[in-house]
C-alpha cells in the first residue's frame, strides 16, 4: 500500500515539473504585452494637474466662492479647462429657459459652453482683486 502512494505522488510531481516552461533569463524583458488571464495588463497613468478650484485648499482654511472664481481666471481664456474650473464651484443644471443671468450662480443654467463661459468670465472680472494671503 505505501508504495503505491509512493509511485502516485511521484506520477504527480513528475507531471507538475515536466508540465512547467523554462523561466526567462535575468534581465531580458518579456516579448509582448504582460499578459493575465488572456489579457494583457493595464497600466493605470498618473492623473493630469487638478485644475478645478477647490473649497479647502491643502493649508486647511476654506476660500470664499470669489477667491475660488479669481482662480479660475489664472487658467487660459476660453479654454475648456476654465470651464471645467467654474463648472467645479457651480455645478452646470442646463435649463433651456433661462433668462438673463442676475448672479454668478445663475449661469449654470446656461445650456451652451461658449454661453456659460462668457458668463462666470463677466462676472469673475467684476470681482475686486483680494489680497493673497
Amino acid at each position: 500500500m505505501r508504495t503505491v502512494v509512493v509511485l502516485t505522488a511521484a506520477v504527480f510531481f513528475a507531471t507538475a515539473a515536466w508540465g512547467q516552461s523554462n523561466p526567462p533569463l535575468a534581465g531580458t524583458p518579456p516579448k509582448g504585452p504582460v499578459m493575465y488571464g488572456g489579457k494583457p495588463l493595464v497600466q493605470v497613468k498618473p492623473k493630469a494637474k487638478d485644475t478645478t478650484a477647490r473649497a479647502v485648499p491643502p493649508n486647511g482654511k476654506p476660500q470664499s466662492t470669489a477667491v475660488r472664481l479669481q482662480g479660475c481666471l489664472d487658467i487660459d481664456d476660453g479654454s475648456k479647462d476654465r470651464l471645467n474650473c467654474y463648472d467645479g464651484i457651480f455645478p452646470p443644471k442646463p435649463n433651456p429657459k433661462a433668462a438673463a443671468a442676475k448672479g454668478v450662480a445663475d449661469c449654470r443654467f446656461k445650456k451652451e459652453e461658449d454661453e456659460r463661459l462668457t458668463c462666470y468670465n463677466d462676472f469673475a472680472e467684476r470681482i475686486p482683486k483680494l489680497p493673497r494671503s
